[in-house]
């Protein structure tokens, strides 16, 4: 049986016709800090932060379809008053002995070509899960210089009332709406194999 020989072009369309599989990724808890905006009496916008994020992301740039879960550890907020985070921890607001998670869920983004822009999904905070819609910024994938793992990174927005979970505690002097800022990086699942 005579060897067939193909010209490497044939071998190059080949691989180009392969269709890319989505990719997956493991959200980097060093680069990932949810933040959070809230008006506090008119007087000022008082901000805090999250300090443990952990989650996976699932894309396929070309088919224009991916997801994302996201688990937040509620007592991980910082404000930069001690007291003050000991109150947010406590049962008035994030209550994290019985809610120790804040979860969000997507499995419906939204693409400007190959970039996604926006995620559909649904927010758990207090045990009470309502539909949430956040915006994704300023997305890139590519090689990290540093670690020279495959990433995907953006800044993602969103705002929600407080008291659609059930925090209501001191709306007459704490603002209700929350703009929450995520700057998210995630390390393709590949370099961990």
């Amino acid at each position: 049986m005579r060897a067939v020989i193909r010209p490497i072009g044939f071998y190059l369309l080949l691989m180009l016709a392969t269709p890319v599989q989505a990719a997956n990724y493991t959200i980097d808890s060093t680069h990932t800090y949810p933040s959070f905006e809230i008006n506090h009496g008119g007087f000022s916008t008082q901000r805090g932060f999250f300090g443990k994020t952990a989650g996976s992301i699932t894309l396929d740039r070309q088919a224009h379809t991916g997801s994302a879960n996201v688990k937040v550890e509620a007592a991980s907020i910082t404000t930069g008053m001690k007291l003050r985070d000991e109150v947010l921890r406590g049962e008035k607001f994030f209550n994290v002995a019985k809610y120790p998670d804040i979860v969000f869920a997507s499995d419906s983004l939204k693409f400007d070509g190959e970039v996604p822009v926006s995620a559909d999904g649904k927010l758990t905070l207090l045990g009470v899960t309502k539909p949430v819609t956040l915006t994704i910024r300023n997305f890139k994938c590519g090689q990290n210089v540093i670690s020279k793992y495959d990433e995907c990174g953006a800044d993602i927005h969103m705002q929600f009332k407080r008291s659609d979970f059930g925090m209501t505690a001191y709306l007459s002097s704490v603002g209700d709406e929350v703009t929450l800022h995520i700057q998210v990086e995630a390390a393709k699942d590949s370099v961990f194999e």
